[in-house]
């Protein structure tokens, strides 16, 4: 008996131990506050958004949150952007809040619907989603076709459906061809103040404050945990954007194709290098482009040089260097949920990159060595045959000053003919057709160097 006395006492303190520590633990968790992330969504929605939603929803999951609150003032961006973070919060184990506070307005718009609550603020607004084509800067956005209006229309109704939201009025903030009797008419989008969101049973209720928003979520004592962007994220977003994108492409082809043409100079070569590995990290970093990509333009660069400035004529090697530019950036630019319209857009904007960069190198390949500043980065000094250089053929400079017919396009270089002679020549920057009359201005090594010229005398002309 004592034996069992003594196992009696021993699980008897086990459990009062035991007790304690379940009571002691519930007591510590009731005594901490909950947490609650908040974050803005502000400015254009654009694919650099996207990591950081997605950034804010796992640090709040691993936190342990109560919900994460969305700050949403925004007149919409781009579509593959809104459909990424949509999905995100969709598949989010955390409840999440749209707090818009003054407008959700296009992307916006799929956003909060997209969140598990939505909380509007007085005087805010929130629709007018219907997608559009952004042309030309200063040029106005342009309607996009049926099928792509279609897409978005369903990409608003199965939100607002997985959220329990009327779909119907998903739908109208899309379509104008939606009719809702004493709410839109057709033909008109449809945008909803506060009051008719609540109305409608879009918006879940009204506060004009982060306080009051958590107060209705029933989180007055929780902590606020405010997350923004950083130096990484918002760069990419700088990075991302379709101005800058544009500029990083159009000076990064203009720089390379400078460095082919003045090779050794390096200055235009390493900013083209500089702008084009920019425009990919940005890119790369938002999921848009990869090594397929990166590897479709450099193919298209060497072939593109191949065609200016070694192969005379316009033939396979520059339409393959074209369209492997075209591809290898316009994939870049192409993000998931791209309508058609946005895919051409896309193109628009890479082949107006390529078209101005090519203008440019013709004209400063030209104009450039003349130019007071250009003078000082060029080295133009003669080393004289007389003091014992000599780098080009002696029989070369026996051309200088002659003049000719072009026997081929000269795209620069190609074939000329001088007193009865075809000659092996290069265009001083300029294209030259064949059956042109020429002159030769410089022997540059073991280059003839000629430009357009008066027509020549009969004993020239082929």
């Amino acid at each position: 008996m004592p034996a069992q006395t003594r196992l009696h006492h021993l699980l008897s303190a086990l459990a009062i131990y035991l007790s304690v520590f379940i009571v002691f633990g519930v007591s510590q968790a009731d005594t901490q506050k909950p947490i609650v992330f908040v974050a803005p969504i502000e400015g254009v929605i654009d694919l650099g958004l996207a990591p950081f939603v997605q950034r804010v929803l796992d640090e709040a999951t691993a936190a342990g949150a109560k919900a994460v609150i969305l700050e949403i003032n925004t007149f919409g961006g781009r579509v593959d952007a809104a459909v990424l973070i949509r999905d995100a919060l969709l598949e989010s184990k955390i409840p999440t809040v749209a707090f818009i506070n003054k407008r959700a307005i296009s992307a916006g718009a799929l956003i909060s619907l997209a969140s598990g609550k939505i909380v509007m603020a007085e005087g805010s607004t929130i629709g007018a989603a219907t997608p559009v084509q952004i042309g030309l800067p200063g040029t106005p956005a342009q309607p996009v076709e049926e099928k792509t209006v279609s897409y978005m229309r369903k990409e608003f109704r199965a939100t607002a459906e997985q959220r329990n939201r009327p779909p119907l009025i998903a739908e109208a903030m899309v379509d104008a061809d939606v009719e809702i009797p004493d709410l839109i008419e057709e033909g008109k989008l449809l945008t909803l103040t506060t009051k008719e969101a609540l109305q409608v049973h879009i918006a879940d209720f009204q506060a004009n404050s982060l306080e009051a928003v958590l107060q209705s979520l029933d989180l007055a004592d929780a902590e606020i945990l405010y997350v923004s962007e950083t130096g990484a994220e918002s760069l990419v977003r700088f990075l991302t954007h379709p101005v800058v994108s544009s500029l990083l492409m159009t000076v990064g082809i203009l720089g390379i194709m400078l460095e082919m043409r003045v090779p050794g100079f390096g200055v235009p070569g390493a900013l083209g290098l500089m702008c084009l590995a920019l425009f990919f990290w940005g890119h790369a970093l938002v999921q848009l482009a990869g090594l397929e990509e990166f590897l479709l333009v450099g193919l298209g660069l060497i072939f593109v040089g191949l065609e200016i400035f070694v192969i005379p004529g316009f033939g396979m090697a520059g339409i393959l260097g074209i369209l492997a530019l075209m591809g290898g950036l316009g994939l870049s630019l192409i993000g998931t949920g791209a309508s058609w319209d946005s895919m051409l857009s896309a193109l628009g904007q890479v082949a107006l990159s390529i078209l101005v960069a090519i203008i440019a190198t013709l004209i400063l390949v030209r104009y450039f060595p003349r130019l007071p500043f250009g003078k000082r980065l060029i080295l133009e000094t003669n080393l004289q045959a007389q003091d014992g250089y000599e780098s080009s053929p002696a029989e070369d400079h026996r051309w200088l000053g002659k003049q000719g017919l072009a026997v081929s396009d000269l795209h620069p270089s190609g074939i000329a003919r001088f007193d009865g002679e075809r000659v092996d020549v290069v265009s001083d920057g300029t294209f030259i057709d064949a059956g042109q009359p020429l002159k030769v201005v410089r022997i540059d090594g073991n280059r003839v160097v000629v430009r357009l010229a008066p027509p020549p005398s009969e004993k020239d002309k082929v």
